[in-house]
């Protein structure tokens, strides 16, 4: 069984294809210009980080940026475009970690060229819609067969785009 991570709780908010096709290692990030522009902007950000905080990874996560003396981690975001889907993974860092025994945890989402930054906990609310979320999201992809396109806005600046509609005509 593969894992639910950060990515895939992220990509649920925006389309169910998208999460089967990552977790089914189909992944076409490295030519989206807007996640090379998220990588950088998390990059350089706050390059005084790399050497005060720790990259965490464990249970297929990556948390870029844990604070371990104050038990925060900082997620770091290139729009508050899609803040609810942000929030929803930072949660998600937040449940893992506890799960695995740190409590304590807290987050900060930031938006480094909006100079916004959002404080972040964990209900015990969350933790339940979390672990609902957990199992739709292996329910996606453990199953045979991929979703189908979603057909929306979104899917314009997705990287995936081309290898969802390149053989439509037109996509509204």
């Amino acid at each position: 069984m593969r894992h639910v991570t950060g990515t895939l709780i992220s990509y649920y908010f925006y389309c169910k294809r998208r999460v089967w096709l990552h977790a089914n290692d189909i992944r076409y990030e490295n030519t989206s210009d807007d996640v090379t522009m998220g990588r950088l902007i998390e990059d350089s950000s706050y390059m005084q980080r790399n050497c005060n905080y720790e990259q965490i990874e464990l249970d297929g996560i990556k948390i870029d940026f844990y604070d371990h003396r104050n038990k925060i981690i900082h997620e770091i975001k290139k729009s508050s475009k899609y803040e609810e889907t942000h929030l929803w993974q930072l949660r998600y860092y937040i449940y893992i970690l506890k799960k695995k025994g740190i409590t304590g945890v807290s987050g900060i989402l930031e938006y480094p060229s909006e100079r916004q930054k959002t404080e972040v906990s964990l209900t015990e609310n969350e933790i339940q819609e979390i672990e609902n979320l957990c199992q739709i999201i292996k329910n996606i992809i453990e199953n045979n067969v991929c979703p189908p396109p979603n057909k929306n806005a979104k899917c314009k600046n997705c990287s995936y785009f081309e290898f969802c509609y390149s053989s439509e005509p037109d996509v509204d």
